[in-house]
């Protein structure tokens, strides 16, 4: 299969696995592959996307149980191994990009695993359990970036920093989708208790003020993790990821910033369009490797 900007096709006849909620990379909160990705390297980026956004259809659809969710991401992880089948396009496309590149298998491997246990568990007990769930719903994708450039994988901390931060801060925005619709909390459950807070307290049309203690509290982690991640777009060679990933990191903390003034039980916080041209121009000064 040829590797391409557009999506791939089944056959005629051929039950596919995947589930397409309708959102694409324009619908995310970050660029995902922009102009300010080499030219060639794109196709494969976008690849990678809809790798993962199908798998992660698949883990959020309510109408399936956790059984057949896992099934559909079991075969999605055998057709990108090489095993004959078009039940996914994404994974014949993935696996076309990865022969080409050269690129390791295990990052899509690692974001299959993420949501094998999206399907299966649906609370976590503390932050640490939280990160390390980020660890493959996130980290993954920063790190599948950086080896298609070609970047040493001493990028991977700040990297994997970065990812955990975006992962949280859409925990955060989507908590009461993700509770009404799908029963899946990722406010740890340690937190809410200290806060004083239950899961049940996300049916409220307001936050509380123990579910505003909770989400300040993760927003304090996060905010670490941001730190953390500026040190990535100076350790970067290659000019055009160097500028995404610094406009990424500025739309990480504001982001934050806006979760910490506004209430996601109220109304879904999210980026303006002037915080995304802001970032822009704050990526394209990020200062190149000394």
């Amino acid at each position: 299969m040829t590797i391409s900007g557009g999506e791939p096709t089944i056959l005629s006849g051929t039950a596919s696995v995947e589930i397409r909620s309708g959102k694409d990379r324009e619908d995310e909160n970050f660029p995902v592959g922009s102009l300010l990705i080499r030219r060639d390297l794109r196709p494969h980026v976008h690849a990678f996307y809809r790798f993962a956004r199908n798998a992660d259809d698949i883990a959020d659809s309510p109408a399936l149980s956790g059984v057949e969710k896992v099934r559909r991401l079991d075969r999605m992880a055998a057709i990108l191994e090489g095993e004959a089948g078009l039940e996914s396009p994404a994974s014949v496309a993935m696996r076309a990009s990865l022969e080409y590149t050269g690129v390791t298998a295990q990052h899509c491997h690692d974001i299959l695993h993420a949501f094998r246990q999206d399907a299966m568990k649906p609370r976590y007990r503390d932050w640490d359990e939280l990160m390390d769930y980020c660890r493959y719903s996130a980290a993954p994708v920063g790190r599948q970036l950086l080896d298609l450039h070609g970047e040493t994988r001493n990028t991977w901390p700040a990297s994997d920093a970065l990812c955990a931060a975006l992962q949280v801060l859409n925990h955060l925005q989507d908590c009461v989708a993700d509770y009404r619709l799908l029963d899946r909390v990722y406010l740890p459950l340690d937190d809410l208790e200290a806060g004083g807070s239950r899961v049940e307290d996300l049916m409220n049309p307001r936050l509380t003020p123990g579910m505003r203690r909770v989400l300040d509290g993760l927003l304090d982690g996060t905010e670490r993790l941001i730190a953390a991640a500026r040190n990535l777009p100076p350790q970067i060679m290659a000019r055009g990821l160097r500028w995404e990933s610094a406009a990424i990191v500025d739309l990480a903390a504001r982001l934050a910033r806006r979760l910490r003034q506004g209430d996601p039980l109220a109304i879904r916080v999210k980026l303006t369009k002037s915080d995304f041209a802001l970032a822009f121009l704050t990526g394209i000064l990020a200062r190149p490797p000394k």
